[in-house]
């Protein structure tokens, strides 16, 4: 599986998100469309599910790759990664915190693994760019993945070191290694936006085109209305 992905890595030029400015035109222009169908959990429903965190860029395109995965349940964009409390997305957008765009995954474990969402997160953007995703910058856009045991500790790490064993980036990772400590989550217009917004201009030149090559080098992992 490791080999496969390697590949897969190869093959995959990740793409981010674009600057802020870009992102908050494209908030103010979105257009309304037709949404497609989707399994609404209760929150009852979802504590029968484990959760997993990552930041890897703009979490539009970030929740939009892990809700095409097969086992995964929902996603929840947010923020994690600082020691402010009850952030905002101007504060976090801005770089006045020390927190992350971030998405929380609820995940059946006996479809998909930890291992295999790592696998994912490394294999859908840039782990080499410090504080930095494409055009976005800034410690708001930086990589983490994180862990909430010691086991996942060990899952992250090892996985990194295979990658840089195998030169697969080129360049040294970057990605932060980091407790989980707490989730915020993000405003309610922050939440399914590709889904609730298709015909947004960011989300058409930039979340779709890096969805699909996530899509097309990650086949085996997506579920049958992904394809």
């Amino acid at each position: 599986m490791i080999r496969t992905t390697f590949l897969a890595l190869l093959l995959l030029i990740s793409v981010s998100c674009q600057p802020k400015s870009t992102k908050k035109k494209a908030v103010e222009a979105t257009a309304k469309a037709e949404l497609p169908e989707k399994t609404v959990y209760t929150s009852a429903q979802l504590q029968e599910f484990e959760t997993a965190y990552f930041a890897s860029g703009c979490f539009w395109c970030v929740e939009a790759i892990f809700e095409s995965v097969k086992g995964v349940k929902e996603v929840v964009s947010g923020y994690s990664g600082g020691k402010e409390e009850n952030p905002t997305y101007e504060q976090v957008a801005y770089g006045r915190t020390s927190h992350a765009e971030a998405v929380e995954v609820y995940y059946d474990p006996k479809v998909i693994s930890f291992f295999q969402l790592v696998q994912v997160f490394f294999g859908s953007h840039d782990p080499t760019s410090l504080n930095r995703q494409g055009p976005d910058r800034g410690a708001q856009y930086r990589s983490i993945a994180f862990y909430k045991n010691e086991d996942q500790k060990d899952v992250i790490e090892s996985y990194i070191k295979a990658l840089e064993a195998e030169n697969v980036y080129g360049r040294p990772i970057v990605t932060e290694v980091t407790e989980f400590d707490t989730f915020y989550k993000a405003e309610e217009y922050h939440q399914d936006f590709e889904r609730k917004n298709p015909n947004n201009s960011y989300v058409r030149n930039v979340s779709i085109p890096r969805l699909n090559r996530f899509k097309e080098n990650f086949q085996d992992y997506l579920k049958e209305d992904a394809h």
